[in-house]
C-alpha cells in the first residue's frame, strides 16, 4: 500500500513536469520572438500610444500638463499657416522626388542589365549614393556643393557663369533639397534590377519576331511584368520621402523663408526647441494619417495596374 500511494503521489509530479516540457516545446517560436515583442511594446506600441494621448493636451517638455482632452492641437494643425504651409511643401516634395528617383532608377537599372562590360562596377558605383546618402557627411557635403561660394558656383565661374544663391533662394532652395534625394536612387535601382533579371529572354525573342523595337519591347512587356516591384518601391519611397528630415535640417534648416521646412522638420522644432510635445504630437499623428491615407489609396490601385504573375486569367 505504502508503494502505491507514493507511486500515486509521484505521478501529479511528473505529470507537471512533462507539462512544462510540453509548453515550453510547443510554444519554442514564442521564445524566439519574445525580445523583439519586447522591444516592440516598450520601443514602438507604448511610444505610439504616449503621443496619441499627448496630442489630446498641452503637454510642455518641462512645464508638464494642465490641460487634458482638447483638441485644440489638431484645429491649430488645420488653421496655423506656418504648419498647413508646411504640409504644402512636404507634399511637393514628396510628389517631385518620388516619381523622378523611380524613374531615374528604373532607367539606370534598365541600362545595367545589358551585358556591357565593366557593368559590376558601374552597378557599384551607382549603390553607393544610396550607402552615404542618408547620413549626415554627405548633407554636409551636398551644402557645400551649392553653397554661395562653393563647387558647383565655381565650376560655373569657370564658364563666365555666375551661379545663383542656390541655398539662399526661394526658387531653387526646395529644388536642392529634392536632389539629394533623387540622387539616392541606388536601394530603388538595385530592386528593379533584381526585377529585370528575372523577365525571361525568350518573352523579348517573341516581341522581337513580332517586330517590337526596344521602346516597345520596354513598356509592353519589361513594365507590366516588374509591376510588383514599380507598387513596392512607390509605398517605400513615398513613406521615406514624407519622413525626410536630415536634408532640409543639415542644408538649409527649413530656410530660406521656411521653403524647404517640411512637416517633419516643423514636428521636430515644435517638440525640441519650442518643447511643444502636445502639438509636435498632433502633426505626427497628422502625418501618420496621410502616410496611411496614401498607402491604402495605392493598394486599393494596385488591382488595375500591377499585375502578378500567379494570377489567373
Amino acid at each position: 500500500m505504502a508503494n502505491k500511494s507514493n507511486s500515486a503521489a509521484a505521478i501529479p509530479h511528473r505529470v507537471k513536469k512533462k507539462g512544462i516540457k510540453g509548453f515550453c516545446r510547443d510554444n519554442i517560436g514564442f521564445f524566439f520572438i519574445l525580445p523583439w515583442l519586447i522591444g516592440f511594446l516598450i520601443f514602438k506600441l507604448y511610444p505610439m500610444a504616449s503621443s496619441l494621448y499627448y496630442s489630446f493636451t498641452d503637454y510642455n517638455l518641462f512645464q508638464g500638463i494642465s490641460v487634458v482632452g482638447t483638441l485644440q492641437n489638431y484645429i491649430d494643425v488645420f488653421t496655423t499657416s506656418k504648419i498647413t504651409k508646411a504640409m504644402g511643401i512636404t507634399f511637393r516634395y514628396a510628389f517631385i522626388t518620388v516619381p523622378l528617383k523611380l524613374i531615374f532608377a528604373l532607367f539606370v537599372a534598365y541600362i545595367l542589365n545589358f551585358k556591357i562590360k565593366g557593368v559590376n562596377l558601374f552597378r557599384t558605383i551607382y549603390y553607393i549614393p544610396s550607402i552615404l546618402g542618408g547620413s549626415v557627411a554627405i548633407a554636409v557635403l551636398w551644402k557645400a556643393v551649392f553653397r554661395d561660394e562653393g563647387l558647383l558656383n565655381g565650376a560655373l565661374a569657370l564658364l563666365g557663369i555666375t551661379g545663383p544663391s542656390w541655398l539662399s533662394d526661394t526658387r531653387y532652395s526646395l529644388m536642392v533639397i529634392c536632389l539629394l534625394r533623387v540622387w539616392q536612387f541606388g536601394s530603388s535601382m538595385v530592386i528593379f534590377l533584381a526585377a529585370l533579371k528575372g523577365v525571361s529572354a525568350d518573352l523579348y525573342e517573341a516581341a522581337s519576331i513580332d517586330g517590337a523595337g526596344k521602346w516597345r519591347q520596354f513598356f509592353s512587356v519589361t513594365v507590366p511584368l516588374i509591376t510588383p516591384v514599380i507598387f513596392y518601391n512607390l509605398v517605400t519611397q513615398l513613406c521615406q520621402a514624407f519622413q525626410e528630415f536630415n536634408g532640409p535640417y543639415i542644408i538649409t534648416s527649413g530656410g530660406p523663408r521656411n521653403s524647404t521646412t517640411l512637416l517633419s522638420l516643423l514636428i521636430y522644432n515644435s517638440a525640441f526647441k519650442q518643447y511643444d510635445m502636445g502639438m509636435a504630437s498632433a502633426m505626427a499623428w497628422v502625418l501618420f494619417v496621410i502616410l496611411m491615407f496614401f498607402t491604402v489609396i495605392a493598394f486599393l490601385s494596385q488591382k488595375y495596374w500591377v499585375f502578378y504573375s500567379d494570377e489567373e486569367g
